[in-house]
Formats: structure tokens, sequence, C-alpha cells
């Protein structure tokens, strides 16, 4: 798969600047390009390589957070009202500012020529407004566009967008962001969006095949990691309710270190960069699924491995590690069912590599009825307030939930320096 071939748009950029005055304003804008052969790409800002350490960001108050930890880059899912490049600008990172484009599963019609039309003015005018920026790295042309489509149409109107991004801005790249790669998506992009500068791929469970996949999809452009993280909530086991079995934060831990020593790393060169998701947090079908940060801001142990990778240090105080959860002794996977109003115990392993005393905070919710997909909003499920008395450390004896349905029990546990463990266990309560 070639897409269009890496090209130095800075000179190009100072071309068209002369001839149209268009796109060098000020001279605020640092340019970008991609350099390089196939199996040894580079992106480049300001003429100096750019290796990006990057992640998704929840929200603009994650970007001090991230500053510190050694990251460089945030990706968005949306322009917004812009204020995310100045926001990052006062960290010293760099934004890929992504064009959301309508989707063909919220209903969008892609032939529909003047909705498209409309869809390019949209674009157009965004681009206008910040294509100067000097936070701006490259532009995102839609996320996952390719998610449940069956109109490869969609791809022509991403052409049609990175051309007028060219025209308009020769100093930042264009891509678009896809839900993994295959022959056919690979053979779909190559012929309606040549255009693009190179392909962005998310993968979660399956980081581990991407280079088969690129192989096996002919990609020869270059490639970024615009999502990678923890496993999926739609390839883990479920219960026979249907509830997914949530890894805890050491497990996604794990995933992050491994995934990037086994998979990204030795894929530098035919990689141009990588953005974690997410740093902060994110309802989905959990409220600590995806997040490598709490709701209130505390870091877990995959915000310290990814200061590992972005730093080669681990930080001075490290997050708590949490080994398991269990109610009346059974584990998630056991499909742990209660009788309505009945006492049980529940237990959580975990410990400190700073042999910092822990805190305990349990909470227990409703199971979340969420059918969304993509990373479509969700709502946070229910809290449910039940008795509960401190048995010990770690340790709580409750009562069920006096109505039955499907529930979920969150600890977190936390080493006061700012850092914590969590886990959950989902468990059916029936009639008593």
């Amino acid at each position: 798969m070639g897409l269009r071939p890496p090209a130095p748009w800075v000179l190009l950029g100072a071309a068209l600047a002369l001839a149209t005055g268009v796109g060098m304003a000020e001279g605020s804008a640092v340019p970008v390009e991609v350099r390089g052969t196939a199996g040894a790409y580079a992106l480049y800002r300001g003429g100096e390589p750019y290796a990006v350490r990057g992640a998704g960001i929840g929200s603009a108050a994650a970007l001090p957070s991230l500053a510190r930890h050694g990251g460089n880059s945030v990706r968005t899912w949306a322009v917004g009202d812009g204020s995310i490049l100045d926001a990052a600008a006062e960290h010293g990172l760099t934004v890929a500012l992504c064009l959301d484009l309508a989707r063909e599963r919220h209903g969008f019609d892609y032939g529909d020529r003047d909705a498209v039309a409309r869809q390019l003015e949209r674009a157009r005018t965004q681009v206008l407004a910040h294509r100067n920026h000097p936070a701006l790295l490259f532009w995102i042309i839609g996320n996952e566009l390719n998610h449940d489509f069956t109109d490869p149409r969609v791809y022509d109107a991403v052409n049609d967008i990175s051309e007028m991004i060219h025209r308009l801005d020769p100093n930042h790249p264009t891509t678009t962001a896809t839900a993994g790669i295959d022959p056919s998506l690979a053979r779909v992009i190559e012929t309606r969006a040549p255009d693009l500068d190179f392909l962005s791929v998310q993968l979660y469970g399956g980081l581990a095949q991407l280079p088969a996949a690129l192989a096996d999809a002919a990609v020869e452009s270059p490639v970024m990691v615009t999502e990678w993280g923890t496993i999926g909530h739609w390839e883990v086991r479920q219960t026979p309710w249907g509830a997914p079995l949530e890894p805890t934060s050491t497990a996604k831990a794990r995933r992050f270190l491994d995934g990037h020593e086994t998979v990204l790393g030795p894929m530098e060169g035919r990689l141009i960069g990588s953005y974690a998701f997410l740093w902060g947090h994110k309802q989905e079908r959990t409220p600590t699924w995806y997040g490598v940060l709490t709701a209130d801001g505390r870091r877990t142990e995959a915000a310290d491995v990814l200061r590992r990778i972005w730093t080669g240090a681990w930080p001075a105080n490290q997050a708590p590690r949490l080994l398991g959860l269990r109610v009346d002794g059974k584990a998630a996977a056991d499909q742990v069912r209660l009788r309505a109003g009945a006492p049980y115990v529940a237990k959580v392993d975990a410990d400190d590599p700073d042999d910092d005393p822990l805190r305990f905070e349990w909470v227990l919710m409703r199971e979340s009825d969420a059918t969304q997909s993509g990373g479509d909003a969700e709502t946070v499920p229910e809290r449910v307030t039940v008795p509960v008395v401190p048995r010990g450390p770690g340790e709580i004896g409750l009562r069920a939930p006096a109505e039955p349905g499907a529930y979920r029990l969150f600890v977190y546990v936390g080493d006061g320096h700012g850092a914590a463990a969590h886990a959950n266990l989902p468990f059916l309560v029936t009639g008593a």
C-alpha cells in the first residue's frame, strides 16, 4: 500500500506561499514533514527529528501531568474551539488535531453530495482557523470511519479534505485513523485516499498482530499508531449475563509495557510515532477501563509505565499494585452470584512498591447497560448504597443489594502520594 510519497512540505509550502500568499501567515507555524523510505521513516518538526511520545487526553486538565511524565504530544478526536492548541503549547506539547467527520454508522450518507460538501466546508473553516498554530503537529481526517462502514466513498471525502489541507496548509501532514487494518481496507484507502501522507491505525488486544497485519495488507507507507493500550472491552470474556471482565490496573500496566517492548519499540522506523489511550479517564463500559488516571486525577501503574517508556526512568514514588479482588471468596471469572440482601465479604490483595500505607475506597454501581461502540459517549452507571462494615485493611463485609440485577463492585487503593490501583468485579444478584 502506498499513499502520498513523503515529501519536503516545508519547501513546497514556501513555494505556495510565494505564489498564492496562502499557508505561511506570520511564519508562526512550525513545519512538519515525513521523511525516509520504506522501513526507515521518521517525522520531522522544524527540520529536526521528532519522536512522538504521545497520548490521547480526556481533557486539558490532564496536560500538566502528561508533560511531567515525559509526554510530548496529544491527540484529539475533534477540533472543538481549538483552545487545546494554546493549552498544549503552555506545557511544551504538540497536538495531532482531529477533524471529526460524520460516520455512516450514525446515519450519514456519503452519497449525499450536498452533505459531503457542507462537511468539507466545515473542515476548511477549521483548517483556516488553526493551520498556523505552532503547537499543531498534523491533521487526523476522521476517526475510525471504517467502523461498520459499507460505503467506500467515505474515503473519497477524506481525500478531498486532504487535498484541501495541502492547498491551504503545506506545513502539516494529513492522515486518517482506522480501527485496525486489513487488505480490503488498505486497498480502499490506497485507491480512494492517495493524498494522505501516512496511515494511522488503532488497536488494543490486537496490537501484537500489527506487524503481520501490515504485511498482509502490503502497507508500505509510514504508519502511526494513534490509539493503543489495554485490551478492549469487546475482546475479553463476559459473564453469562453479558458483563465484560475488566483487567486490574496492574494487569493493564503489564499490557502497556509488553505492547511497547514487543511491538511498538521494535517497529521503530516502520512506525513514526504512537499515542497511548487514554491520559485521563473515560466512561466506556466502566469508569476505569481505559484511563491511566482515575476520575480524581490519581495516576495508576499504567501512567508509571508510560513515564518509563518516554523517559527511561520510573517515578520516585510508584503506584500501588493490585493482585486480585474476591467477593464471597470468588474472583470475577467465577461468575459471582449473590442472594439479595445476604451478607458477604469482599477482599482485595494489594501492596505498594514503596511500602506506603494504603487506603481503600469501595464503590458499588449498577452494571452498565450501554450498547454503544467505537468510543461513543456513555452514561456513568448509577451508584448504589449498601451497608458496609470494615473488617481490616483491604477487607469489608457488605450486604448484597435488595433488588435483583447486575452490579459491579469497584475498589480503589491509594498510597497517599497521588497514585492508586483499582479493580472491579461484576456480580449478579438473584432473589433471596
